[in-house]
């Protein structure tokens, strides 16, 4: 199983800022979501970095809740770790839990996102392979669709 098989929703938990967007912006496209990550892009659309919640609050911690002139640009974690739409979504998960990541973005050959994998939809994902694949055995063995 490939990324590429939870890539609708993955999409779907994809949301993008600008580099030059401000901290408070961040912290606003991230209030209201059960998104936890944001995917920062420049202005061609390519990812530069990503921004968390974690990163948010720590810099509202840091500077005593004044952030109004911080930029994403100056609170992001770079270099990126991403994956691609082709990589095995078991090796994914795996070197997911390995680093301690809860969302690994996805990106295409112009480093351009196109989503955000979560651990969850990631494991849920396999482990519905794994259900069809022993449905499938199941059947094998006792004769049935086999003939």
């Amino acid at each position: 199983m490939r990324v590429e098989s939870i890539l609708a929703i993955a999409k779907q938990r994809m949301m993008t800022i600008q580099a030059h967007a401000t901290l408070v912006d961040a912290a606003s496209l991230l209030s209201g979501t059960h998104r936890a990550l944001l995917v920062v892009c420049d202005s061609e659309g390519v990812m530069v970095g990503v921004i968390t919640k974690t990163d948010v609050v720590r810099q509202v911690a840091q500077r005593l809740g004044i952030v109004n002139d911080v930029r994403v640009s100056h609170v992001m974690t770079q270099p990126v770790i991403s994956c691609r739409r082709e990589d095995p979504l078991h090796d994914v998960l795996g070197f997911m839990k390995m680093r301690g990541f809860v969302h690994i973005p996805i990106i295409d050959q112009k480093s351009q996102p196109c989503g955000v994998v979560n651990a969850r939809d990631a494991l849920q994902a396999l482990l519905s392979e794994v259900k069809d694949e022993e449905l499938l055995l199941r059947a094998y063995v006792m004769g049935i669709g086999y003939r």
